[in-house]
């Protein structure tokens, strides 16, 4: 399975057209909050609430998307289909030969709250999950894209944690120590 990242300036176009709110996330998000970019990137990401998943198909109407099923399991997503909780993937294409271009993320909220997926007691106000760039692009807040990548962290988010975390505020940091601190006790990184 062939990736080809669409590049941010496509995917902000594309998703522009939607009402439901969305986020740049991933490895992209940081860069936003850093300001400059600093890595290469394997994917782009793009985080949405479940309850806007019909969103996705609206902004890509012409694409192939495909469901990632777990345990690792592709399989196309239908016009029209509600995903099920367990579904937390979706990966897209403009076509049948072509590359992945974008992933799409499913997070879960309640009410005015954003509910981390992996520790439902981990929580964030919705209107402190993202933040925009100055170019007026959506993106997920750093720290909780810090919270995502600290489960099994790779060498990149590692490199992501080290250029973000000085342009984080104390209020951000002490929320991250916080939510690692519930879901990963072990973690000690802002301890």
């Amino acid at each position: 399975m062939t990736w080809d990242p669409a590049p941010l300036s496509e995917v902000v176009t594309l998703f522009s057209r939607i009402r439901a709110p969305w986020w740049i996330a991933g490895g992209y998000a940081i860069e936003l909050a850093v300001g400059h970019a600093f890595r290469t990137h394997d994917d782009i990401d793009v985080l949405l609430f479940r309850r806007d998943q019909a969103a996705v198909q609206e902004a890509l109407p012409a694409w192939e998307c495909w469901a990632a099923d777990p345990p690792g399991t592709l399989r196309p997503w239908l016009p029209g289909e509600t995903l099920p909780p367990t579904v937390h993937d979706i990966w897209c294409r403009p076509g049948p030969a072509q590359p992945w271009r974008i992933q799409v993320m499913l997070d879960e909220s309640d009410g005015d709250d954003w509910v981390s997926r992996r520790n439902p007691t981990v929580r964030r106000a919705l209107a402190d999950l993202g933040r925009h760039s100055a170019a007026g692009i959506p993106y997920l807040a750093p720290e909780v894209q810090l919270f995502y990548k600290s489960e099994r962290p790779r060498p990149k988010d590692e490199q992501d944690f080290t250029a973000v975390l000085p342009v984080m505020n104390g209020t951000r940091r002490r929320w991250l120590a916080d939510a690692l601190g519930t879901a990963h006790p072990w973690h000690d990184r802002l301890g």
